[in-house]
């Protein structure tokens, strides 16, 4: 699937939500109607510093920086799209205070905007705790259209971006010697095949056997290393790369018949980060019934 988990959702998506019930088509009530309600904050992060890449909108990794300051941390917020991310910083200060969250603007796949990044976070909270590498990038060519340049975009910003906040992660924590957490951000379709998604689907693979080796690794300085898998957590950017007609043939393959809020995935991810997985590491767990 092309990026489905890295940004946000537009207004007309909301549709479900932001009608009145009396104003929906029956078609367009059971489906997203039988989400969840928010599950507000109970202190699973408190004091805890983290660093979350891609984190700029209302997609997983705004959700996942929101769900972290609900869930009593402080946040370094990095992006490639410098005045998204500073709206997002505002808006977020705002309610939850200044002096809990920051940002740089990182693109990953710039080694010394990535090192910048994290030693932001450790001037900005005198440390480092957790680490969400929710950057990614997508796409939708078949092999025989594919260029090279489309193959390795992709490949830069999914793989070797979460490589290299992995590497530069790792070094950090087992300086600091306190153990820590990083999760990744995977997709189902590092599991299972999908037309179009070679490209994609080669690299969310790839986030998926660097978190299994990175957790081998890094137990032995007590740094867990796991990843989520979402399918379909839905944005405005999906929208504008996605035919109507498919998003509704993906959503029908979901188990609810819904796509996922981005802050559904973003409650898998405070559980990987939180003590309630203390023993779990080298896993990716599928937010989605899209195992395979």
């Amino acid at each position: 699937m092309s990026s489905v988990e890295e940004s946000d959702r537009t207004p007309r998506d909301r549709t479900p939500r932001d009608r009145a019930p009396q104003d929906r088509a029956p078609q367009d009530r059971a489906p997203q109607d039988r989400s969840p309600r928010y599950t507000p904050g109970h202190g699973l992060l408190e004091g805890r510093a983290a660093v979350i890449t891609a984190a700029a909108g209302a997609g997983i990794g705004g959700a996942t920086a929101r769900r972290f300051l609900e869930e009593g941390a402080r946040v370094v917020i990095g992006d490639a799209h410098a005045r998204r991310l500073k709206e997002t910083e505002t808006a977020l200060a705002a309610e939850f205070g200044g002096d809990r969250v920051t940002s740089l603007p990182c693109d990953v796949t710039d080694e010394d905007q990535v090192r910048a990044l994290f030693a932001h976070a450790e001037h900005a909270h005198g440390g480092l705790d957790i680490v969400v590498n929710n950057a990614g990038l997508g796409g939708t060519a078949d092999l025989v259209d594919m260029s090279d340049e489309q193959w390795s975009r992709v490949q830069d910003v999914t793989l070797n971006g979460t490589f290299r906040c992995t590497r530069t992660a790792l070094r950090s924590l087992k300086a600091a010697g306190n153990g820590g957490v990083i999760v990744n951000n995977a997709s189902v379709v590092g599991w299972r095949a999908q037309r179009g998604q070679a490209h994609y689907a080669a690299a969310k693979a790839g986030v998926m056997a660097l978190t299994r080796c990175a957790a081998l690794e890094a137990a032995e300085f007590g740094v867990r290393v796991n990843a989520v898998a979402p399918s379909l957590a839905m944005h405005p950017h999906l929208v504008k790369v996605t035919s109507e007609e498919l998003l509704t043939e993906l959503t029908a393959r979901e188990a609810f018949g819904r796509y996922a809020e981005p802050w559904e995935v973003a409650n898998v991810i405070v559980f990987l980060a939180s003590g309630y997985s203390s023993y779990m590491t080298g896993e990716t767990v599928s937010v989605s019934s899209q195992h395979a």
